[in-house]
């Protein structure tokens, strides 16, 4: 990838289009873990195209905020999660389980019933899209298979380690049809390692390396304390970081402007680049370029240039499209201008 020092990019999501999704309803729910096919405002048959559509749009906006590693926005999901975790067979779709989510709240998750495995491709589609409509490097996102176990009902697995195992092996298949097609990164969200330490101290990184270990392209990680459209108060530290230093995963994915992170906890990441979260997302005032500059020459004390990308705390789907593209474009005008000093 021919990249700059500082490249910015999404961390996974864009704001859908009111005409694609119910933003209202959209927004007053928690991330669905099962299929919400009522949030969709287009029938099924048209979806695709409108998909397709909602896709080069932001795109387009991504590259007139001036950003260097351009993403899909996410615009196909109902959730970051349940798109591709209810894609795969071994699940009982018509008679949900339930789990407690990381807000504490029992909410309607996948029930596992039987072998979990991948029957056919998820978001090769995607990519075919991106690589059409931009000729910057591209990302997409999946969720990871330690999440995916925690967002389940096991009723088939000995332990949720083997669970999380088994939806690591399906992450594997996808991710290296990603990159057959031409995907420059992919990442896999893994919130549930913060929310859920305990038992990710225990088998979240096997599960993760076996996802992702020598698949033949640069993957990422993304970890955060939850949406900030959900989650108003925020830890200065992670409880679940220095672990991930050992991964077999090339980028690690933080937020750090919400949450006022202490950024002497990127000291933890020595091994990988670093996307630093830079964009405050439950704040719906647009931030001064110059401040997040700060921000960028601040964690400059603690990372290299060249292991640091920019990028925003989390996804951007609950914004109002308006603000999501202005603090975008702020993104990337503080970065020019902390390169150009570089």
């Amino acid at each position: 990838m021919n990249l700059p020092l500082l490249p910015t990019t999404l961390v996974g999501s864009y704001p859908q289009p009111g005409w694609l999704i119910d933003r209202d309803r959209l927004t007053e729910r928690l991330p669905s873990r099962v299929r919400a096919r009522d949030l969709w405002r287009v029938s099924p048959e048209n979806l695709t195209e409108a998909w397709d559509d909602a896709t080069a749009l932001a795109v387009m906006a991504q590259e007139s905020a001036g950003l260097d590693i351009i993403t899909d926005g996410e615009m196909r999901r109902e959730s970051y999660s349940n798109r591709f975790a209810n894609a795969l067979e071994g699940l009982d779709t018509d008679n949900p389980g339930t789990a407690i989510d990381r807000t504490g709240r029992e909410v309607p998750v996948p029930r596992v019933v039987g072998e979990i495995s991948r029957v056919r491709a998820v978001e090769v589609d995607t990519v075919r899209v991106l690589l059409r409509l931009t000729e910057h490097p591209v990302r997409v996102t999946l969720p990871g298979p330690f999440t995916m176990a925690q967002q389940a009902q096991n009723d088939y697995y000995a332990t949720e380690a083997d669970l999380a195992l088994a939806y690591a092996a399906a992450v594997r298949e996808e991710v290296q049809d990603l990159f057959a097609v031409g995907c420059d990164i992919v990442q896999i969200d893994e919130p549930y390692v913060q929310a859920r330490p305990e038992a990710a101290r225990e088998y979240a990184v096997e599960a993760i390396d076996a996802a992702l270990g020598g698949v033949g392209g640069t993957t990422a990680l993304h970890v955060c304390f939850g949406y900030g459209r959900h989650v108003e108060d925020k830890p200065g530290e992670y409880d679940f970081l220095a672990e991930l230093n050992s991964s077999a995963v090339d980028q690690i994915s933080i937020e750090a402007a919400q949450p006022r992170l202490d950024l002497a906890q990127l000291d933890l990441l020595p091994d990988k680049t670093v996307l630093l979260g830079v964009l405050d997302l439950r704040d719906h005032e647009v931030e001064r370029p110059e401040a997040i500059a700060e921000r960028i020459v601040e964690a400059l004390d603690h990372v290299p240039a060249e292991r640091l990308v920019v990028a925003p705390d989390c996804g951007m789907k609950y914004l109002p499209r308006k603000v999501a593209y202005d603090k975008m474009a702020a993104m990337a005008k503080a970065a020019r201008m902390v390169r150009s000093g570089l």
